[in-house]
């Protein structure tokens, strides 16, 4: 997959529940499209659809304006505040340089909590 920014290609593993629901789904459909998420025309979604399906979401959710985007800073969030090493963030997302990466740990005061206690 050709990437913006210069970004590395990386692959993001799927196993156990998501995999077999997947295996289902595309066992369901009657294209032979390889693409897992299609338009109502048989296409592949296009960066435009995937933002005005997101912001049809949120809207119905309540919550402001959400960007395809900000899932990714939110992976990047989630797993700095969850402890996971800053090399293997930065794997996950494709960053060329850490420097990006670091921004996500910035903010994770909480990977603190108990690390004078025994």
């Amino acid at each position: 997959m050709r990437r913006l920014k210069n970004g590395l290609s990386v692959e993001q593993p799927i196993a156990g529940d998501e995999l077999r629901a997947i295996k289902r789904y595309l066992g369901s459909r009657s294209d032979a499209m390889p693409w897992l998420f299609i338009s109502e025309r048989g296409q592949p979604l296009t960066r435009q659809s995937v933002n005005y399906l997101m912001a049809i979401a949120a809207t119905r959710a309540g919550l402001p304006a959400v960007r395809p985007h900000m899932l990714r800073h939110s992976c990047g969030y989630y797993l700095a505040n969850r402890g996971y090493d800053l090399r293997l963030i930065q794997d996950y997302l494709g960053h060329r340089d850490p420097r990006h990466t670091v921004h996500y740990t910035r903010t994770a005061a909480s990977r603190f909590d108990g690390l004078w206690r025994r």
